[in-house]
């Protein structure tokens, strides 16, 4: 497999010969554009015309041979690569245990101090000359610091005088796949999935290194390969063998494989006739499959677990815990170092007063009695993925438990892979949330970072929005959700202004009029979305099952949380889900400065008005407008803010190529068909309650009521297989 591996990275250098063929957009940010500027191209090749590069094992390969592809690319040269300093040397790249005294002593800081990960880059003065260091305590560490580095010659940056010393904030930084062994992907808007079970273990294809390098490159270190939804058979040796093949690429860029387990595994692939976690069978099996599992791959992350949620099978089903069910895993794993990842998105239809407090009700009393290879991932919200929720009250909640952040890139609630929407807006508003669970500025970024409880694991997961289309994610600038995705991981600090600028930079154009334009329709874009589809607090108006385009009126369902309805509440007194202690008393969950917040009108802030509040269509808002007016007008805004992108687009057609400008102007397009859609049908569904007119300045809608209600979309993408 090594062989297979060094032949297919060569192969991935050879691709820069002939750069036409690549399709628009397969390069994502590493697309290493060849420098212009006669400036910085002649300091940059004198920066690195001779390179020391400290030869060790496959990672430092993958890493020495990303250098050289980017300094080909950019710099029209082939660099030259030695293992010792000669009295040319421009760069050395190599471990802190292999720098001699001389190249420590310049350095300002330390390696030691920046864990396994870290890395350091400085321009420092050696007999004489300024010569460029990268060095790490670790393989880890060079990859990523070479990465950086790229980074910073692909923005232009000035190489004198480099001082950067970076290290992950988060240990685990996950993608999670929804992907299933038939290829379809759940919530999946961009193809089929990138495993081609059938092919592997003995077809590598190019793209599961180049999706390892783009991974590598924002410090992206593990990947869940199955659904959450999960078949057990993926647990299988036939299956293993596979998964290791796709583990043996990914290595050498730092990147550790994990799969989604199905709790019953014991009884559908074992033979057992039970799957309880304190039969000792049970617990048997599960450590022999283990021991199978690390037989295939040696370093081997863990287990990611749905269990008791949404029809899956779990602990619950014998009277057992979600603690007991995660040890059950993690006792089996603790020999390897594995970890277990249990999701706590759990909903039943036994709690009548409200879907968004049972996570919080079911996890907060088991505090503590999971065991210390075990995180708790919770979504970003108590819902699922909403436009808009308030944080997790998990988060801030459990002290004693290492909670992991779930996020999702994919859009499975914001216009799937046609709506433009920068997400790390949305990431960016949840990690700077204040918890106040160890008082003011404690926010949901130190939850997970593990810095205001002192955990000693960290992690963080996003839902893959990455699929086999020509480029990766369907939508070109949904590239940058996987982007900012990763670099959040890293550094959940980082604001989404930072994480645009540098994407644009990356894969468009450093041209500053460009960036001027394309900058703030990034950074608003996802509060545009939410004006157009949930405004003022409202959530899950999606039509039922897939989740495309909108469906207020839904109420047959057999569960009531099933349906919209449930959400808004809306009927001729009002509007909105009561979470205040006169209705489901969800606002307790939170901490006393919180709830007091949100329980009271004067101070709830109005972006999540009707999440806490049902309130009469005449209420007036804090600009004076009836709450019915300022639905209708934040609908339209939503609207306008697309017209606004697409004018944006085209007044930045100049900058860019035409194929790169037709393509996202069509998805405009259809961004703002749609987003009159949403508008049209909530607004004239609403209206049936409210018995209002619309204001003016709210465009008339295009059909009827029945007309929208009439819409079916039996084969949407994303869609969730039956067959578990």
């Amino acid at each position: 497999m090594k062989n297979k591996l060094a032949t297919a990275i060569l192969f991935s250098m050879c691709i820069n010969a002939a750069m036409a063929q690549i399709p628009q957009g397969y390069n994502l940010w590493l697309g290493y554009s060849k420098i212009e500027d006669e400036k910085v191209l002649k300091d940059y090749r004198i920066a690195t015309g001779s390179i020391c590069f400290e030869k060790a094992g496959e990672m430092m390969e993958a890493a020495q041979l990303e250098l050289n592809r980017g300094l080909e690319c950019m710099l029209d040269q082939t660099p030259y690569f030695t293992d010792t300093i000669e009295i040319s040397t421009a760069m050395v790249v190599a471990r802190r245990s292999k720098l001699d005294d001389a190249l420590l002593n310049a350095l300002t800081s330390d390696p030691d101090h920046i864990g396994k990960e870290g890395f350091v880059i400085e321009t420092i003065p050696y007999k004489g000359r300024e010569m460029v260091v990268i060095t790490a305590g670790d393989d880890s560490g060079i990859l990523y610091g070479t990465y950086r580095f790229l980074r910073l010659m692909q923005l232009h940056q000035d190489l004198a005088g480099l001082r950067i010393s970076d290290a992950p904030k988060i240990d685990l930084r996950l993608l999670n796949h929804w992907d299933n062994l038939d290829r379809s992907i759940e919530r999946g808007y961009a193809g089929f999935t990138l495993w081609n079970w059938q092919k592997l273990p003995g077809y590598i294809d190019q793209r599961y290194i180049d999706y390892a390098r783009a991974n590598a490159s924002i410090g992206i270190n593990g990947t869940v390969l199955n659904n959450v939804n999960a078949n057990a058979l993926v647990l299988t040796p036939m299956y293993l063998e596979k998964m290791a093949a796709l583990a043996d690429v990914f290595r050498a860029y730092g990147i550790k494989v994990y799969l989604s387990a199905r709790f019953s595994a014991p009884m559908e692939i074992g033979g057992l006739t039970t799957a309880d976690p304190l039969n000792e069978d049970v617990q048997n099996w599960w450590n022999t499959k283990a021991e199978e599992i690390y037989k295939f791959i040696p370093d081997f992350g863990g287990f990611l677990v749905k269990a008791n949620s949404e029809g899956q099978p779990g602990p619950q089903s014998y009277g057992r815990s979600h603690a007991d069910g995660a040890n059950l895993l993690a006792k089996a794993l603790q020999p390897y170092n594995g970890v277990v990842i249990w999701r706590a998105f759990v909903y039943s239809a036994q709690d009548s007063t409200d879907r968004a407090k049972q996570a919080y009700n079911e996890f907060v009393p088991l505090d503590g009695r999971f065991m210390d290879n075990v995180m708790v991932q919770a979504k970003n919200g108590p819902i699922d993925f909403q436009p808009r929720e308030p944080f997790h009250p998990l988060f801030g909640a459990m002290p004693k438990t290492p909670l992991m952040m779930e996020f999702q890139i994919t859009q499975e609630y914001l216009g799937f892979s046609t709506h433009l929407v920068f997400l790390p807006k949305l990431y960016e508003e949840v990690l700077r949330s204040d918890t106040y669970a160890m008082g003011k500025g404690s926010t949901v970024g130190k939850v997970i970072d593990g810095s205001l409880f002192h955990n000693k694991i960290s992690g963080m997961a996003g839902v893959s929005n990455i699929g086999n289309d020509l480029n990766w994610t369907g939508h070109p600038f949904a590239q940058a959700n996987w982007y900012g995705f990763g670099r959040l991981a890293w550094d959940p600090a980082l604001s989404a202004d930072t994480i645009a600028e540098e994407w644009i930079r990356l894969t468009y154009s450093l041209d500053p009029g460009f960036i001027s334009l394309i900058k703030p329709m990034m950074l608003t874009s996802r509060e545009a979305v939410v004006n157009y589809m949930t405004p003022l607090g409202l959530h899950h108006l999606f039509d039922t099952g897939h989740h495309y385009g909108p469906g207020p009126w839904v109420n047959n369902l057999s569960r009531p949380e099933w349906n919209p309805t449930y959400y808004h509440k809306a009927d001729e007194n009002g509007i909105g889900f009561d979470r205040t202690p006169g209705g489901s008393n969800a606002s307790s969950q939170y901490a006393r400065e919180i709830s007091t917040l949100m329980n009271d009108l004067e101070t709830c802030p109005e972006q999540y008005l009707l999440w806490f509040h049902h309130l009469p269509w005449d209420y007036r808002l804090k600009n004076g407008r009836t709450l019915w007016d300022g639905l209708a007008l934040h609908y339209q805004k939503g609207v306008d803010q697309v017209r606004g992108m697409l004018l944006t687009w085209e007044n930045a057609k100049s900058f860019i190529s035409d194929e790169q400008y037709k393509e996202v102007h069509m998805l405009l397009k259809i961004q703002l068909k749609e987003a009159r859609w949403w508008r049209d049908a909530c607004l004239l569904y609403f209206q049936t309650f409210s018995k209002m007119e619309l204001p003016d300045g709210v465009d008339k809608p295009a059909h009827t009521l029945k007309y929208y209600q009439s819409l079916k979309f039996p084969y949407a993408p994303g869609i969730r297989p039956q067959w578990n």
